[in-house]
């Protein structure tokens, strides 16, 4: 299965933190993939981001419960 920009720019996911100090960090698109932004979730706060053009993957350090079109994962 083949993924156009228009299929994967603009879809949400939702990030839950189970516990405090989770970390949410944004990567960036392009021929070097970099660190861009980073968030600090605390229990029970919730994160609803989206992927853009700037914005091709994300890294959740931490427990936290993370909600996609495709599922729901849990993070350890």
């Amino acid at each position: 299965m083949e993924l156009n920009n228009e299929e994967v720019l603009g879809d949400y996911f939702v990030i839950k933190a189970e516990e405090d100090g989770v970390n949410v960090i944004g990567l960036t698109r392009g021929a070097e993939t970099r660190f861009f932004h980073t968030e600090k979730l605390d229990k029970g706060e919730v994160m609803i981001a989206q992927f853009t053009e700037h914005t091709s993957a994300i890294k959740v350090h931490g427990k936290a419960t993370i909600q996609t079109k495709h599922g729901t994962i849990v993070s350890e």
